[in-house]
């Protein structure tokens, strides 16, 4: 289990670097995206059928920490043959996306954010421009209700009013155009090109051309998209691989006025929010953030995987909101297309804490102070949230020390619109536990502060 977040401060330096968009749509749909808080992320590939961590075992750059579960094949060449070939195996015949649908909205998420496309290039849409994709006749599931994977799982999750990103990863080691062969690298050297692109830039502009094309199809024919999430940061002006996004965007916005892009780790007009991923930055950051975490194991599917308590996905999401930001929560479906039973255990214990307190999870902005020791602090409004992260086995005493500075009427359990009686003492509101939950451990109590 990757029970190892990151405690430090990855994407807290990206905030001096951000740009904030001078587009009153962008911004009011900036907005949106702060309040909705939570999406569930799912990376789904042939990479399931290996259980192994998504497409990086193809580059031998990256072998080191990607291919450790590779003991059956020595050769690299070789092993990138059995993995392109698992298109002939891919059969998720048991993938319900009105399922999926249906565990996201019931327990509190608010958009998805989907790989339409990971780096090995393997596409789980019906694209037009590579015979590398999940709908391709040699691909057995092509024959399915659900062979577009991505057009019917965006259009399940929009059907329940959940937001959608379209995840889309701009270097594709599959591509002739990006890792083409007889150049300067061989094929599967490492992630970036197998040339330098100003030295080669008819291969390098038909690569750009092809993934605008990619792209625009999922802009134009898949329904309403609100993000853009572009992983892969090598491929940016900064590395001489630049894509020309800003072009693309341009005539994107003619089609999704207010569609955000969240072009990873670049900096720039294109980075509408920063992304840390596997971590929680400690302190609050100012502009827009989400941080991707895995529920439990990996992004793409592994066996076994152990997925986190209930009681620290929703310490983890009180972490990421009272400092500003938004949680994407991963959880990868199975090889056969169903999610993990513990995936969804997990799901339902946080879908369980946000039905009784998402009041003051969702639509909130940061506090100020917006955390004090165990203690996280929301606002929505005048009105204000204090939010108790309690450990595993810590009891509740039968007196809380709430260190609020601010002025406060009524104080009222959330779960169960209890009013409480408080006093004010020289460092916060000392509140009366009441016996029937003195003693005991619940999942992060939340009161609600009005002044």
């Amino acid at each position: 289990m990757a029970d190892n977040i990151d405690k430090g401060l990855h994407g807290c330096s990206r905030e001096e670097q951000y740009v904030r968009p001078t587009d009153p749509i962008i911004q009011q749909k900036l907005e949106w995206f702060q309040d909705q808080k939570l999406a569930l992320m799912m990376h789904f590939g042939t990479y399931a059928e290996l259980g192994c961590v998504e497409s990086w075992p193809l580059s031998d750059d990256d072998a080191d920490w990607a291919r450790g579960f590779v003991d059956w094949e020595d050769d690299p060449d070789a092993f990138r043959a059995q993995y392109e070939g698992l298109k002939k195996s891919f059969n998720p015949i048991c993938i319900r996306p009105e399922l999926w649908a249906d565990i996201a909205a019931r327990n509190g998420f608010k958009y998805l954010i989907f790989t339409t496309k990971h780096h090995d290039g393997f596409c789980m849409f019906d694209t037009k421009y590579t015979d590398y994709k999940v709908t391709d006749p040699e691909c057995p599931f092509h024959t399915h209700k659900h062979a577009n994977i991505v057009k019917d799982v965006f259009d399940a999750f929009r059907a329940r009013g959940l937001g959608i990103a379209a995840y889309f990863s701009k270097p594709d080691w599959h591509c002739p155009w990006y890792w083409a062969e007889g150049m300067d690298k061989p094929v599967g050297y490492w992630r970036n090109p197998t040339y330098v692109p100003a030295e080669h830039p008819e291969l390098w502009n038909k690569f750009v051309e092809f993934t605008h094309n990619q792209m625009m199809e999922l802009v134009r024919d898949y329904g309403p998209i609100d993000i853009l999430w572009l992983d892969g940061g090598q491929v940016g002006p900064q590395n001489g691989q630049d894509i020309r996004l800003s072009e693309f965007m341009k005539k994107a916005r003619q089609i999704k006025p207010d569609l955000l892009v969240a072009d990873r780790t670049i900096g720039g007009e294109n980075e509408n929010y920063i992304t840390p991923e596997s971590s929680i930055p400690t302190v609050a950051i100012h502009v827009p953030w989400e941080s991707c975490i895995p529920a439990g194991g990996g992004y793409g599917y592994g066996f076994d995987p152990q997925f986190r308590t209930p009681r620290q996905l929703v310490n983890m999401l009180i972490d990421v909101v009272c400092r500003g930001g938004n949680l994407a929560l991963n959880v990868a479906p199975q090889p056969n297309g169903k999610l993990p039973r513990g995936g969804i255990i997990a799901l339902d214990g946080l879908g369980a804490w946000l039905r009784a307190n998402g009041e003051a999870i969702y639509g909130t902005r940061m506090a100020e102070p917006n955390e004090q020791g165990q203690i996280a602090f929301t606002k929505k409004g005048d009105v204000y949230y204090a939010l108790l992260r309690l450990p595993e086995g810590e009891p509740l005493k039968d007196k809380l020390l709430i260190p609020w500075p601010g002025p406060v009427r009524k104080l009222t359990l959330l779960d169960i619109e209890l009013p409480m009686r408080f006093e004010r003492v020289s460092d916060g509101l000392l509140v009366d536990i009441p016996n029937i939950f003195a003693g005991t451990n619940p999942i992060a109590p939340v009161f609600r502060m009005e002044a």
